[in-house]
């Protein structure tokens, strides 16, 4: 008989670590050391589970790069002991953390899932249960005795996301995330479904390698019409500034004013980093595919692809902390690294 997988339970904060006081309506923390006292369902599951809280939960709007390191030394500490893990997360940027810390870990061959919840945990109708339920059931779920997932993952309401391909859709329905241009991973109905086919490979012959190294001094900058010279040029020319995430129009395509390429053209020649990404829910940015982005190509600019803008920030501060030098930084960011992006 295999031997039940532990799973690492990591809480850094968030709704899905509240519970309510029915007597007075106010919001207390949950306590997840007695976590199978509250949810007894747990005990049904196949694994063992143990958990890690942070000293001082983190709400999400608070979450930053020093938080995302902290997440990544806890499973670095615990890597070798568990079997996966399970992070709980705030929802509002949880899609930002998750793509994060796919870039940190290279060769990663367990799994890493990302949940939260819209309501907290002890509320009457929430949805914390089933997404710290089946988060965990993922987890810890092997076929021929290793693990199916071997990726940083993002489950919600019934749905297993690639992490980097999140994005925040609702602030108030229980299926807050959707993963614009690649297919879940897997669904949990009757029983629990995975894409095998979707999966990035298990790189257990290969050395784990974890990088903590994140620029933080980037910049995102979403067009408009009517976006003028002085605005544009006062981001660009910010001091110490590394990169830019720029959310252009369509499929790349932005301003054809001579201010508006020069602009660009003068921050690159300085070192900055810009990936061009759009601001539709799905699709690519497609430089040259029309007039409007033939001079964004020409003059350098990287193309973000598919990328979500969550992903494009994070792997653009994960990229820039690793030194990639001028004359490969563009090459290196259009290649998928983590199945963040399509070839």
């Amino acid at each position: 008989m295999a031997k039940q997988p532990k799973i690492l339970l990591i809480y850094t904060g968030g709704t899905i670590g509240m519970t309510k006081d029915f007597e007075t309506g106010a919001l207390k923390a949950f306590n997840f050391d007695k976590l199978l006292t509250h949810i007894p369902e747990l005990k049904h599951l196949n694994c063992e589970i143990e958990s890690y809280t942070f000293n001082e939960p983190i709400d999400s709007s608070n979450m930053n790069p020093k938080h995302w390191i902290t997440i990544t030394e806890v499973i670095e500490d615990n890597y070798s002991n568990f079997g996966g893990f399970v992070v709980l997360h705030g929802s509002d940027t949880m899609s930002y953390s998750a793509s994060a810390i796919s870039f940190m870990f290279e060769n990663l061959s367990k799994p890493v899932i990302f949940t939260g919840s819209q309501l907290p945990i002890g509320d009457l109708r929430t949805d914390a249960k089933e997404n710290l339920i089946t988060s965990l059931e993922i987890a810890a779920a092997q076929k021929k005795g290793r693990p199916i997932i071997s990726e940083v993952c993002l489950y919600f309401e019934y749905k297993l996301y690639r992490a980097n391909r999140t994005t925040k859709v609702s602030a108030e329905n229980f299926e807050a995330y959707a993963s614009p241009n690649y297919p879940p991973l897997g669904e949990s109905g009757v029983h629990l479904k995975f894409s095998e086919n979707l999966l990035l490979q298990n790189r257990r012959f290969k050395k784990i390698k974890i990088r903590k190294r994140l620029e933080e001094n980037i910049v995102l900058l979403k067009l408009f019409p009517g976006i003028t010279e002085k605005v544009v040029r006062s981001v660009l020319e910010i001091d110490g500034l590394k990169g830019v995430v720029l959310e252009t129009f369509g499929s790349g395509n932005a301003p054809t004013d001579k201010w508006f390429v020069n602009a660009l053209r003068d921050a690159i020649k300085r070192g900055i980093k810009i990936v061009n990404t759009t601001q539709c829910t799905s699709g690519s940015v497609v430089l040259g595919l029309y007039e409007t982005s033939v001079q964004l190509k020409k003059i350098g600019l990287i193309s973000g692809k598919d990328l979500t803008t969550e992903s494009a920030l994070a792997k653009l501060m994960y990229l820039l902390g690793e030194k990639i030098p001028n004359t490969q930084f563009k090459e290196v960011f259009e290649t998928p690294l983590r199945g963040e992006m399509m070839r």
